[in-house]
Parts: C-alpha cells; structure tokens; sequence
C-alpha cells in the first residue's frame, strides 16, 4: 500500500482509540498518513516516538464505481480470522494490538515496504519468483487444513451474509447479469459457493493483499472472512496469476508456473476432503473469477486493453462452458489460447504478450 501525505488525527475518536487502548499517551504526539491501495476500509499509518503502527477501519461504502455496500461488522470478523492465522502461523499475519469492535477499528504491528514488499507489485515489475507462490500455497492449505471441520469455527465465521454482499454478489451476481447467456451457470456456480462450508475462507487472497516477509507470505485484508468454500481462496489467487501474465509478458512463462506450483503446493495439504472434489470446484470457479474481474463490479485497473479483455471473455467463456476437472488443466487452456488463431480481431495477445494488431 502507498502513502498519501500525512496529518493530523482525521477524528478525535481514532486518537481516542489509541490512548484507551493504551497503544499511546494522552501527551504523545502521533502523525497519521493515510495508506492507499484498497476500497474497503481507510487505513493510516500512525508514527508514533520511537514506533509506528496500522489503524484500520471498515467503510460502509467500498470506494469503487459500482454501487457497493457491505456491512462494517466485517472488521470484527477480519480481526477474528487473523487471531485464528496467528494461532497456526504466527508470522502469517502482522502483529495484532488492539480491537474495538464497536467502532469497527482494529490496531496492528506496521510492517515496512523495503522489508515487507507488496506481491502484487512484485509480479507486476517483473520480479516474479516461483518460490514465493509454492510458500503462499502451502500456507493456504495449512489454515484451511487447520479449520476444516471445525465446528466452533464453523459457528463464529456464520457470516453468509458478508460474504454474499462482498464476494457473491459483486463477483458471480454481477458478472451474470453482464453475461445473460452464462446467467444459468454463474448462479449455478453462486449457489454451489454459497452452500459449501467446510473450511475457514479468508476471501481475497489476492497479491494485493500479500506481503513478501522475511519469515514467508504474511496475509492481510481477511475482511471477507467465512466459513464455507475453500476452494474459493485458491480459485481467487490463481486468478491474478492468470491475468497478470497478460500485461508482464515479458515473465508470462514464470507467472504461469508460479500459478502451477502454487496451485500444487496447495492442494497437497488438502487433507479434509477428495483432492479431485475440490480441485473440481476450483476449476470451476477459475474461470468466473476470471470473467469477474473484467465485469463483475471490482474489475482489475491494470487490463486497460480492450484486446486484453475480449481475451479473458473469451477464454473464460469456453471453460464455463466446458468446465475443466483440474486447475492445471484451465491452466493449460489459459496457456493453449496464447497459440491459438482466433477469430480476426478478437484480440489474441501475440507470444510477445503485445495485443495482436493485424485485425
């Protein structure tokens, strides 16, 4: 996440929240800068003497085009998720300080960019390393392996209804109404989502969303967190892969291979479950979340190419319809359309991941 320019406290309740929590005197001075990068919450960075840490707080409104609301309470249940990580993985997620579930605020450990990148800006400057993928697949699969049929969990992550409002609805939900004629399917594929609980799901396992520690992945922005279909996370993942090796052609073939191993790493920790039943479902999945982030309500910023585009309809168009049993095998779908003559002007992009321009 960026900053912006810093300031003073923007409320009298958020250094309230510090001092009552004892994360800072009532005469410390504190110098607040806003983090940029997501649409779902405000987050400052807060400097302290001698310290810095996060304050994160849920907005009712995410900040994106769409008409997109969801309800704060998921603060609370992204604060729950990252305990939940802490107990399994301690260096999977930042230090948690301090909660306030009233006000929709948590506190956490700051965790600096030169020695916590940010994956997502990573892959997109060409700094894409197949190890870190293979580390952030084998994590997955430990916290879905460590809450698989958990019922307390299962009771304490009842957030249907968040996950309906934030993943749901604005991914499958939406995408159908853009695409009437897979309307049929991508309900399908909602209801499926919607009814399977059989691990605890962070929801946006995205590279946005993941920080490239020294000690491994440590995972933040669990906001969508919920008990039900953990074939949803490495669906989610996988997805940005794929996508990404549209606009950083130049490393497509380890971007592609990361998405492998990745996938690989994750499933041989699948312990809850037949390994071909989820990996059906993820397959499955895979190519709606593909369609979704071109015409679902959140789609990504950087497939500004209408050529990059029209190939994700297409591709992910054909799997819905034909859906595949495995990821590898949508991978090599993915990887199979790269070489394929289409139709003039659909918009292949080229081997050189350039659009192909002789349409």
């Amino acid at each position: 996440m960026s900053q912006t320019s810093a300031q003073a406290p923007p409320e009298a309740a958020l250094s309230d929240f510090l001092t009552a929590h004892k994360l800072a005197g009532p005469d410390e001075a504190a110098r607040w800068t806003p983090l940029t990068g997501g649409v779902s919450s405000d987050l400052w960075r807060v400097d302290l003497p001698g310290r810095s840490l996060c304050v994160k707080r849920a907005l009712a409104r995410l900040k994106v085009a769409a008409d997109w609301q969801a309800p704060v309470s998921r603060n609370a249940y992204e604060w729950a998720w990252m305990r939940f990580a802490s107990r399994h993985r301690p260096d999977s997620v930042p230090e948690l300080l301090a909660h306030d579930p009233e006000a929709g605020l948590f506190a956490m450990a700051y965790l600096p960019p030169e020695r916590h990148p940010v994956w997502k800006a990573q892959l997109l400057g060409g700094d894409v390393r197949v190890a870190t993928a293979a580390e952030i697949g084998g994590l997955l699969g430990t916290l879905h392996a460590a809450s698989a049929g958990d019922a307390a969990l299962a009771a304490e992550f009842a957030t249907d209804d968040n996950f309906h409002a934030l993943r749901i609805e604005p991914y499958l939900l939406a995408t159908a109404a853009a695409h009437p004629a897979l309307r049929g399917i991508l309900q399908s594929l909602a209801d499926r989502t919607a009814t399977t609980h059989l691990a605890l799901v962070h929801g946006d396992v995205s590279p946005k969303n993941i920080l490239v520690g020294p000690a491994g992945p440590v995972l933040l922005d669990a906001e969508c967190a919920w008990y039900g279909d953990p074939a949803f996370d490495l669906a989610f993942c996988v997805n940005h892969l794929l996508l990404k090796s549209l606009v950083v052609p130049g490393h497509r073939a380890d971007l592609l291979r990361s998405a492998r191993v990745l996938a690989e790493e994750y499933v041989r920790r699948v312990d809850w479950e037949p390994r071909p039943a989820l990996e059906a479902r993820t397959a499955s999945l895979l190519p709606a979340l593909l369609l979704a982030r071109v015409d679902g309500k959140s789609p990504v910023e950087y497939l500004t190419d209408e050529r990059h585009r029209l190939f994700v309809r297409t591709v992910a168009s054909a799997l819905l319809r034909a859906p595949a049993s495995t990821t590898a095998d949508v991978l090599d779908a993915w990887e199979t359309a790269f070489e394929t003559p289409t139709e003039r002007g659909s918009g292949r992009p080229d081997r050189s991941g350039r659009p192909d321009r002789s349409a």
